[in-house]
């Protein structure tokens, strides 16, 4: 399943350089950086790290699992190995 950025996300940006897949992208949204994560490339870290590395340096608790992705570890891990 990949992780998603909610609204309570603080536009801190500290997500965007931890994640392995470059899967977290930034935009402007009138002219407020805003931040999203991109599902076909997020493995919920499975490959790279224990944890989803966003989860870990969020400050306010704003990424969760979308729940319109499901997938098993087999599934993320064999995505992270396409990704690299």
């Amino acid at each position: 399943m990949a992780m998603m950025i909610t609204d309570e996300c603080i536009d801190c940006g500290a997500c965007l350089p931890v994640c392995p897949n470059d899967a977290v992208n930034e935009g402007l949204a009138t002219d407020i950086p805003v931040y999203w994560i991109e599902v076909e490339r997020c493995t919920e870290c499975v490959g790279a790290h224990d944890e989803p590395q966003c989860l870990e340096v969020c400050p306010v608790d704003c990424i969760v699992p979308n729940p319109d992705y499901q997938e098993t570890q087999a599934e993320l891990l064999e995505k992270y190995e396409k990704l690299h």
